[in-house]
């Protein structure tokens, strides 16, 4: 693909997330998709921070929505090339400390195959 067609992908990615739209979200993965998070590690340790498929990337999001109803991210930057974009954003969550976030979208056939998060 090429990387506009990526940073597209993330933009809808972004609008999905934001408006807590789970099966919108998810129709962006591939069925087999992995993600990695700190909060995924912190949260629940026997993962080590990651998930496989789309049932595992449902339960992960449907409790962070359950739990964080304010949570939004605010685009800071894309930078995209043929095979992946490279998203900065700040998250926000009432109650709680403004956080930088770096997370790579790994992008295959339209569909993301895998997404790592950082957090700064």
């Amino acid at each position: 693909m090429i990387p506009e067609e990526n940073k597209a992908i993330a933009k809808k990615w972004f609008e999905a997330f934001n408006e807590h739209n789970l099966e919108k979200l998810l129709s962006l993965y591939d069925d087999n998709a992995q993600h990695y998070s700190p909060k995924l590690k912190l949260r629940q340790p026997e993962t080590r921070g990651f998930v496989m498929g789309k049932d595992q990337l449902r339960a992960w999001w449907a409790d962070s929505f359950k739990r964080l109803p304010s949570l939004r991210y605010e685009v800071v930057k894309l930078t995209a090339d043929e095979e992946q974009v490279f998203m900065e954003y700040t998250r926000f969550v009432e109650g709680e400390e403004v956080l930088s976030v770096g997370e790579v979208l790994e992008i295959k056939d339209g569909k993301i195959v895998a997404s790592r998060v950082y957090h700064g």
